[in-house]
């Protein structure tokens, strides 16, 4: 078998069948997930050990199949010739090699196209603070981070720089100038990419996840100098970012920390992809939009009263996620079981259904 034809064939399949993902194991199918679902590719055979490992091999260069070797797993971004890109997972379960491709599109889509609310604009246009993008893996976060990126570098004359692992989104340069940093590839980790960043004269900067103490404490100081700052979590909302923040430091640091993010932190948007009705996905989210209120509440160790802040504060512009899920049911974009299944509090929301 040609692997190198045939998994740019599963390539091309899987942007031809709008799918997010393709998945690549042993003794199973190519699989896609469409509109959230795994999906097998019913014309291919099962994959055998030879060849799952082959078809993830025609992926990688010498050096990434020594490190995969030596890591038992590895990340990286994969383009097809112009047509597509792919963020890559590719780790060895039962001892076999299997792989998570990623579709990202080339088009940078706007707040609008990823049906966002529009106050998001207004992050774009403040000159610091840090902004959280927050969600579990696979709800859109990555595309919500490059179009506020994007926005930012077709409106303003900023220099943005991004570390990332891998980089997924592509930008082309317009008014701002763009420097996008690769983990492993232009910096040897987040932490040290973040400590020099300072010291590159950036006004805006996108770090592309927050994975340990020391990234979390640079990207605050950052904040907290005069800086832009964007990232993602994997929370489930913006009081669990807090708490999450906070908790990730030692106890003698922690009043510090929070009195950082009390003056630091902007938003935080949480996110999750449903499945529409007529095909396709949309988001729910909810928005915390730090206003005196939400600081005061931060200082005084009083996180956990952050929901009453949101719910009340729709004025603002902020909104809940059972708000955003009552919205999507009644405008009959999602089913009522899957606004359901997606809310953290499930009985809130059959009350504020039963009222409308």
């Amino acid at each position: 078998m040609n692997y190198e034809a045939k998994i740019k064939e599963l390539l091309l399949l899987t942007g031809t069948h709008g799918a997010s993902d393709l998945h690549i194991g042993v003794a199973r199918k190519p699989m896609l997930r469409i509109d959230g679902v795994l999906v097998p590719v019913e014309q291919e055979p099962l994959l055998t050990p030879e060849t799952s490992q082959g078809l993830i091999f025609a992926l990688l260069t010498t050096e990434q199949k020594e490190k995969l070797v030596m890591k038992r797993e590895i990340d990286f971004s994969f383009s097809l010739e112009e047509k597509a890109r792919f963020r890559v997972n590719v780790y060895y379960q039962r001892g076999y090699i299997a792989a998570a491709l990623r579709l990202i599109p080339w088009n940078i889509r706007t707040v609008e196209q990823l049906n966002l609310p529009p106050i998001l604009h207004e992050f774009t246009k403040i000159q610091q603070g840090f902004f959280l993008v927050v969600g579990p893996a696979g709800q859109g976060k990555s595309s919500t981070l490059a179009a506020l990126m994007d926005e930012i570098n077709h409106t303003q004359a900023a220099h943005i720089i991004t570390v990332e692992d891998p980089i997924e989104y592509l930008f082309a340069q317009d008014k701002s100038f763009i420097s996008q940093r690769e983990v492993g590839v232009d910096a040897l980790n987040f932490h040290l990419a973040l400590r020099s960043i300072l010291r590159q004269d950036p006004d805006v900067i996108m770090v592309g996840e927050m994975r340990d103490t020391e990234t979390i404490s640079t990207a605050l100081t950052a904040a907290e100098t005069g800086h832009l700052v964007f990232s993602t979590l994997h929370t489930n909302s913006a009081m669990q970012t807090i708490d999450r923040i906070i908790d990730s430091f030692p106890p003698d640091q922690q009043g510090q920390v929070r009195s950082q993010l009390a003056s630091g932190l902007v938003g935080v948007i949480s996110q999750r992809l449903l499945p529409r009705l007529r095909g396709g996905l949309v988001p729910a989210y909810e928005l915390m939009i730090t206003n005196t209120a939400v600081r005061n509440l931060i200082r005084e160790q009083k996180v956990y009263q952050i929901d009453l802040v949101i719910e009340t504060g729709m004025q603002e512009g902020m909104i809940s996620l059972n708000r955003s899920l009552a919205n999507l049911v009644t405008q009959g974009e999602v089913s009522l079981d899957t606004a359901l299944a997606y809310s953290l509090n499930p009985e809130e929301l059959s009350l504020l259904l039963e009222h409308r």
